[in-house]
């Protein structure tokens, strides 16, 4: 069962919540799959069933093709409400995750009109490092990440590349639906997303923090 966990090993007491994810929010990403780049954050959500650690991902290959997204993860410590001040600080920690999409099932989904769910929200579909606590709120505003598969460096985030900042995220959510202690937001990923295959070994790294390696088995 997934708990949220501090990098030195240690649980943290906090529930497991929903997972806001946001859609499109490097240009170049948008780009890279020809879709048009947005005026406001995509918002969409993974439920807690999508939890699992970045440690052995585990994938069903009935499912079909499961393609990463590498994105900064931001865990919730506070409750945060439409029209609060301060929203930064009352994120606990920060860490990484995937976003992990069945892009052929999402193609077929968005040509009809439907929602993603089928395509973004299955079990498993988010691994995630554990996290860092922040030193200062505004270390949110440079924060850089990289993503490594098989020692192949296929993306690199920069939340200054980012069309909209953190703290937009944050009061753009939050219109429509409070974040709760144990909430994840997962920010956007940058260009370079790809497929993952059974056997993947991959590798997140925060900052300037040791990487954090995973494996994949997909059966």
């Amino acid at each position: 069962m997934y708990q949220h966990q501090w990098h030195t090993g240690e649980a943290i007491n906090l529930p497991t919540g929903k997972i806001v994810c946001i859609g499109r929010n490097y240009a170049a990403h948008a780009k890279e799959l020809n879709n048009p780049i947005p005026s406001r954050p995509i918002l969409f959500i993974k439920p807690s069933t999508c939890l699992q650690p970045f440690k052995e991902i585990k994938l069903a290959k009935r499912l079909g093709e499961h393609h990463y997204e590498a994105e900064l993860a931001l865990l919730v410590g506070e409750t945060i409400s439409y029209g609060d001040k301060d929203v930064l600080t009352k994120i606990a920690g920060v860490g990484l995750a995937l976003d992990l999409t069945l892009r052929d099932v999402q193609s077929e989904l968005k040509s009809k009109g439907h929602p993603w769910e089928c395509a973004k929200a299955y079990d498993g579909s988010c691994p995630v490092t554990p996290f860092y606590q922040l030193e200062s709120a505004t270390e949110l505003a440079s924060a850089e990440y990289n993503y490594w598969q098989n020692s192949e460096l296929k993306q690199h985030g920069k939340t200054q590349l980012m069309l909209f900042s953190i703290e937009r995220l944050l009061k753009e959510i939050t219109e429509h639906f409070t974040l709760c202690p144990g909430d994840l937001v997962l920010t956007g990923t940058p260009e370079g997303v790809g497929v993952l295959h059974h056997g993947d070994e991959l590798q997140l790294q925060y900052q300037t923090y040791f990487p954090i390696n995973a494996f994949v088995t997909i059966d």
